[in-house]
């Protein structure tokens, strides 16, 4: 039904699966740039679609999958389910009429402020990303975390400070924007950022009070930028400035001085330990295939009774099932 070759593929539709290198038909579960290839016929969500023609030119040639809608590519029944990640984020349920295969592709469970909440269909193979595949990355309800950002930039901007976070420019920062505004903190983003916070207006999601960063900081905004380490995320004309960043990753706490910021706080778009976890119980898949993730994960789940296999970057099989 599927082989794996620097990515996943399903044999019998001759798609790829998430594969970034161009192929001349490609499924895309989100549009982060290493989920992305320039490929002659991409299949993806109406929003994932948009976010793709902003990101690769809007000659791209794309069909459009809204979630729940199948569609049948050679012999096989193709679905979409929304995965929780970023603005039209997507797993893909594949289905031959004997055997099927949920691709989760990046994602994360409960609720999301910009993106649709996650489903999970049943499969009886199930290929999962497992990021935070370690029992230290649980993290602390989305609730506390929320409170504890809007809480530090309404103290930095009442302590004459301006509070700088660093977001990726989709997805992460869209959401961060709409967690601020709905606490009626006005937003100034990046003007990379803003350009994708335009596609998500035109989509339907209203982000709030938020502008462009026109290198003049206005007076009671938080401003957003890119992460650290990319060539164009300073910003001139910021005055005073705090850095936060909003990553998975700073559940530990050495994570501010890895990125250089005065603080960090552990607000993610990926699926925690737990809810890996959980994904792996309420999909009920017969075989489990973990990309992007430690491989004591799999030990993990063969230790709980699960038949599951690691797969990075093909270099433990090259054919799965």
């Amino acid at each position: 039904m599927f082989h794996w070759d620097r990515g996943l593929f399903l044999t019998a539709a001759g798609l790829a699966v998430d594969v970034p290198r161009r192929q001349k038909l490609g499924f895309m579960s989100h549009a982060h740039a290493d989920h992305m290839g320039a490929h002659e016929l991409a299949l993806c969500t109406p929003a994932t679609a948009a976010l793709y023609r902003h990101r690769r030119g809007a000659h791209r040639r794309t069909r459009e999958m809204p979630y729940h809608e199948p569609i049948e590519i050679g012999p096989l029944r193709l679905t979409t389910y929304p995965a929780g990640h970023c603005l039209g984020s997507a797993m893909l349920l594949a289905e031959d009429g004997n055997k099927s295969l949920l691709f989760t592709g990046d994602y994360k469970l409960g609720p999301s402020a910009t993106s649709e909440e996650a489903e999970l269909p049943h499969a009886d193979i199930l290929v999962m990303e497992c990021t935070f595949g370690r029992p230290q990355y649980r993290m602390p309800p989305r609730a506390e975390v929320v409170a504890e950002l809007i809480g530090l930039v309404r103290r930095c901007l009442a302590e004459g400070q301006t509070p700088v976070i660093h977001a990726y420019a989709l997805g992460k920062a869209q959401e961060v924007t709409k967690l601020l505004t709905d606490a009626g903190i006005p937003v100034q983003q990046h003007p990379m950022t803003f350009a994708v916070s335009e596609v998500y207006r035109e989509c339907g999601v209203d982000l709030g009070q938020v502008s462009i960063y026109d290198d003049k900081l206005r007076p009671g905004h938080a401003v957003i930028t890119l992460p650290r380490g990319m060539k164009a995320y300073r910003l001139a004309g910021i005055e005073n400035p705090v850095s936060i960043a909003v990553t998975g990753w700073a559940v530990d706490s050495s994570t501010k001085y890895r990125q250089k910021v005065d603080y960090a706080l552990p607000l993610t778009d990926h699926a925690d330990f737990n809810q890996l976890l959980e994904t792996v119980e309420l999909v009920g898949a017969e075989a489990i295939y973990c990309t992007h993730g430690p491989q004591e994960f799999v030990e993990h789940l063969r230790a709980e009774g699960y038949n599951a296999f690691p797969v990075a970057g093909g270099s433990y099989q090259t054919r799965m099932f």
